[in-house]
């Protein structure tokens, strides 16, 4: 059966002036002449039967139906560029994953132990991307999530299913010479002294020192002062430094503290708000190789706990 699909030329062409809304800035990116560009459009628009820009004083703007069929246009685009990809990369035998992950977390622990996935699915190739809130699976190429929240948080994600790879315990820590240049001896300080140390701040995480001085019962009006940092890939490194006291989860701190960039400021962990999750589409066709690397990672995951 014949596909009623437009040429891809003019698929590329409608893609590029609908995101510029301009036709020469689109002829431009594609090396083509404005009335190359134009001609595709006229194609596209007598294809569908649908007037997909008008024109204004300044050039062209996208219709309702333009927009909408652009919004779509670009997501297959993007689809076909990356199976593209893989075909020319010889990924076809084993297959691919596509991962939305939180930056620390994949950075620090999932990609040091990917070698080991590779060593048991050598014709895998996994991708990763960065994404630290929820989304609709649907609208993207993602087979799951590495995803960083609470349980309130994870059962509010409409349409998916989570698998519990790991909580995260929290503890303070420093470098050597923080420590040092206050004049704080033995190995850890105390939860009084450190509240007398300036603290680094995770952003997305405005109560963490609060509920940590909470837990120790000691009263601190500056729990919540002190430079803010967005990624903990950033408060890592701000308290390596020796900007200040950073309560980071242990796991994504491995690497300083075997270094000894970093010292355990103060021996007290909290178990943190917030836990690691797997989190797949809800669907009954779970992928083969999708389920093969959750059971890795949870082994994986177990191993570290």
């Amino acid at each position: 059966m014949r596909r009623k699909i437009p040429p891809l030329q003019t698929l590329v062409c409608f893609d590029a002036a609908a995101r510029h809304e301009s036709y020469t800035r689109a002829a431009q990116e594609l090396a083509l002449t404005q009335s190359a560009v134009s001609r595709q459009i006229a194609t596209l628009e007598a294809f569908l039967g649908v007037a997909l820009f008008r024109r204004t004083r300044h050039g062209v703007a996208l219709t309702a139906s333009g927009a909408a069929y652009a919004r779509q246009i670009t997501k297959r685009l993007e689809a076909m560029e990356r199976d593209t990809l893989d075909a020319m990369a010889h990924q076809g035998e084993g297959g691919s994953l596509a991962l939305a992950a939180v930056p620390t977390f994949a950075t620090r622990w999932l990609v040091p132990r990917l070698p080991d996935f590779a060593l048991q699915q050598p014709d895998v190739v996994v991708h990763i991307e960065t994404r630290t809130r929820p989304f609709l699976f649907a609208d993207t190429e993602f087979d799951a999530a590495l995803y960083a929240g609470t349980p309130a948080q994870v059962a509010s994600w409409a349409g998916t299913r989570a698998l519990l790879l790991m909580h995260e315990d929290v503890v303070p820590v420093c470098s050597p010479s923080l420590l040092q240049a206050h004049r704080i001896k033995g190995k850890t300080a105390t939860p009084a002294a450190i509240a007398r140390l300036p603290l680094l701040q995770q952003s997305t995480r405005p109560d963490g020192w609060r509920q940590w001085f909470d837990a120790q019962q000691v009263e601190t009006p500056n729990a919540r002062g002190g430079p803010r940092y967005e990624l903990f890939s950033m408060l890592a490194a701000a308290a390596a430094h020796g900007l200040g006291v950073a309560l980071m989860p242990t796991m994504l701190v491995e690497d300083e503290l075997a270094r000894g960039d970093l010292v355990v400021a103060c021996a007290r962990p909290l178990s943190g708000e917030r836990n690691y999750y797997l989190v797949t589409p809800d669907r009954g066709d779970a992928r083969p190789l999708l389920a093969m690397f959750s059971d890795w990672l949870q082994g994986q995951a177990s191993a570290a706990a």
